[in-house]
């Protein structure tokens, strides 16, 4: 799943981005509010992380804007705990608010919370199936034949996105802008030895095989036991 941090707070942003890729969600990070509404309107995310306190323009203002067309999930994150900046969030059209300083285990346990609602509501299912293949994008579990598959937290994001889109083939190099960061180095095979490993915890002992390598284009994943002959 995809996270929009909204932080101006360099030391902030940065520990925020680290701690829910390491938690398998795939984020970018805007540093002002007139990127942030832009990315927000133009991207696709599951959630947003807002703070209030914005160059540009500020959060309310944002998040105001956001209103007007789109529904993603926003969880205000910001140093403003006072009962009327809290009012003033929900009124506006927050889902969640939670000042700074917080805990890392309850912002995580915040923004589970607001995904598993957003799945209620219908936004995106919060399980992908691929023929026997299962990922519960909320509890972070993979499945196949019913069977658990532990998954680290890239082997996750990476199966994800190669599930989300799936019989379409996705360069290295987007996977890799994806899962790891927009500036990420493709030229070193770290995408290939995910796929890599994921493959052998997904396809070794089961078929039909999911994965497949389209030569000098990257990878796809598709059910090909459907095709007819």
């Amino acid at each position: 799943m995809k996270i929009l941090i909204v932080e101006d707070e360099a030391k902030t942003g940065a520990y925020l981005k680290m701690g829910l890729t390491e938690a398998g969600f795939v984020c970018d990070w805007a540093e002002d509010g007139i990127t942030g509404l832009h990315l927000l309107k133009t991207e696709e995310y599951d959630l947003a992380i807002l703070d209030v306190m914005l160059p540009g323009i500020d959060g309310w203002t944002v998040l105001s804007e956001l209103r007007k067309s789109h529904r993603t999930p926003v969880l205000v994150l910001t140093a403003r705990d006072e009962v009327s900046d809290r009012v003033k969030g929900f009124d506006i059209g927050c889902d969640d608010y939670l000042a700074k300083p917080f805990d890392f285990a309850e912002l995580l346990a915040r923004i589970r919370s607001l995904l598993r609602r957003g799945n209620q509501h219908g936004l995106e299912t919060s399980v992908l199936r691929v023929a026997d293949l299962e990922l519960d994008l909320v509890q972070r579990k993979a499945r196949r034949q019913g069977v658990p598959i532990l998954l680290t937290a890239k082997e996750f994001s990476t199966l994800w996105l190669l599930m989300r889109r799936q019989n379409e083939v996705l360069p290295r190099s987007l996977i890799a802008s994806q899962v790891w960061d927009i500036n990420f180095n493709c030229n070193t095979n770290i995408v290939d030895a995910t796929i890599k490993r994921v493959r052998a915890k997904i396809d070794k002992d089961y078929e039909p095989k999911l994965i497949h390598t389209v030569r000098g284009m990257g990878y796809v994943l598709e059910d090909r036991s459907e095709v007819c002959v």
